[in-house]
């Protein structure tokens, strides 16, 4: 019983590329507008309850911990080690969020782990 190489469909790729990019975005929005923009800390230090203040502690607490990088690291070694959408989406999240968020060592090998998880051995030819 041999098993099938594990390829995506250009819609699984489609899927992939629009929540890389949100990802991203998100990540670039908060870190941008949130966590480095010194009018919303100050504000959000003084007691302001938004969802920018609630996004932004919350992240803040993940990021110090290495939470974005970890989460990242495991998720790729799982996928490298057996392949799938699930994790590869979970694992281009994670990243994302990680090397935009300060957790860039961690993330950065995970994304090379998520690059290795496609190299795989061709499929034997009669």
């Amino acid at each position: 019983m041999t098993k099938k190489p594990f390829r995506l469909s250009p819609y699984q790729v489609q899927f992939l590329i629009v929540v890389g990019f949100a990802a991203v975005g998100y990540a670039l929005y908060l870190r941008y507008l949130g966590i480095e923009n010194s009018q919303v800390t100050l504000a959000c230090d003084a007691g302001l309850q938004t969802m920018l203040c609630k996004a932004r502690s919350v992240s803040t607490v993940l990021f110090k911990n290495s939470v974005f990088g970890i989460v990242a690291l495991v998720v790729a070694t799982l996928n490298l080690m057996r392949p799938s959408i699930v994790l590869l989406t979970v694992g281009i999240i994670a990243a994302g969020l990680g090397i935009v968020l300060y957790n860039v060592v961690l993330s950065g090998l995970a994304i090379g782990l998520l690059i290795l998880g496609f190299a795989r051995p061709a499929p034997a030819t009669a």
